[in-house]
C-alpha cells in the first residue's frame, strides 16, 4: 500500500499545486495529516479522492515516504483507485 503524488503542477491561487492519492482512505488521511493538510481540502466528490497540495507539502510528502508518479503513473494509480470505490473495497 502506498501514498502517490503526481508531477503536477497546475496554478491555484498564486501556488503551483500537485494531486496526493492512496491506495487506501487511511494512508491518504494519514499523509495528509503528516504534511499538515487539513481534512477540509479532502475532495472526496471528485473522479478519484483526491488532496491537491501545494509544492513545498508535496516536497513534505515525499520526505515522508509518498512515492512520485508521472502523469502515466497517475492514471494507472487513479484507475485502481476508482475501481475499488465503484466495488466498495476503497476506504
Amino acid at each position: 500500500m502506498a501514498v502517490y503524488v503526481d508531477n503536477g503542477r497546475w496554478p491555484y491561487r498564486g501556488m503551483l499545486m500537485s494531486h496526493m492519492v492512496a491506495d487506501t482512505l487511511g494512508e491518504l488521511h494519514a499523509m495528509a495529516d503528516t504534511i499538515g493538510i487539513a481534512r477540509r481540502w479532502y475532495q472526496s466528490n471528485a473522479s478519484v479522492p483526491h488532496y491537491d497540495i501545494c509544492q513545498a507539502k508535496r516536497a513534505k510528502a515525499l520526505q515522508a515516504g509518498a512515492q512520485p508518479v508521472d502523469r502515466r503513473g497517475f492514471v494507472e494509480v487513479a484507475r485502481r483507485v476508482r475501481e475499488a470505490v465503484k466495488a466498495g473495497t476503497w476506504g
